[in-house]
């Protein structure tokens, strides 16, 4: 391949990466909502939420324009069809985060339960999945990325906490249940985003290793 090609790829990558630290900023943003219910930060998530989709665009387009321009093979189509898959999962997280933000905007308007949920760990483990899921990207590590995808069943536990004591609140506080369905929706999209964090891990564990490790359990993952 030429120079120009390997210029092209090497652009691909740091508009990858810009994007990731934005994305990677815009979740910290909406876990520091959810921790205030700070509804003025949630409407600024959700007021730069086109800054993320016009990246990802242009990201997209710059793949397939150098798929059809080159016609890559190996492992630099490899490269490129990670980079598309990851793209759209960036964007995902992107709109869990606005998600999140909006939730937060209506239970700021609303009256409250005598009732809270403390979703400190599981946006925490959240955020940890996906800086690490990132750091694998970044460094090209197969090992971090693996690591990842053994932490989303944590998360997928906390949800499943916060599913029983909403039930349960939402059944003892009939005349709250749309603060509680909304406050319970939080949940939902932190493991969301969990599971777009993870589907990142496996894009790279591809790309470096060449292994399909989708719909596989962690225990019956190779590490």
């Amino acid at each position: 391949m030429t120079k120009h090609f390997h210029n092209e790829l090497d652009k691909i990558k740091k508009m990858i990466l810009s994007l990731s630290a934005i994305v990677e900023e815009r979740v910290n943003m909406a876990v520091k909502a959810i921790e205030d219910i700070d509804s003025d930060l949630a409407l600024e998530i959700i007021e730069k939420d086109l800054e993320i989709d016009s990246k990802e665009v242009e990201i997209e387009e710059e793949c397939l324009k150098i798929m059809a321009l080159h016609q890559p093979v190996a492992v630099d189509l490899r490269f490129l069809i990670a980079v598309i898959k990851i793209n759209n999962d960036l964007e995902r997280i992107g709109d869990q985060a606005v998600n999140i933000a909006e939730r937060v905007v209506v239970i700021s308007k609303q009256n409250r339960c005598d009732f809270s949920f403390d979703y400190s760990e599981m946006a925490q483990k959240a955020q940890e999945m996906l800086s690490k899921s990132l750091d694998s990207l970044i460094n090209l590590d197969s090992e971090l990325a693996y690591e990842v995808l053994t932490m989303d069943d944590e998360v997928d536990r906390f949800q499943n906490q916060a599913y029983d004591e909403f039930k349960e609140a939402m059944h003892e506080n009939r005349h709250c249940l749309g603060f509680l369905l909304n406050l319970f929706l939080i949940s939902r999209h932190l493991e969301r985003l969990a599971d777009h964090t993870t589907n990142i891990a496996e894009e790279v564990i591809h790309l470096i290793d060449g292994e399909i490790v989708r719909h596989r359990k962690p225990n019956n993952v190779k590490k």
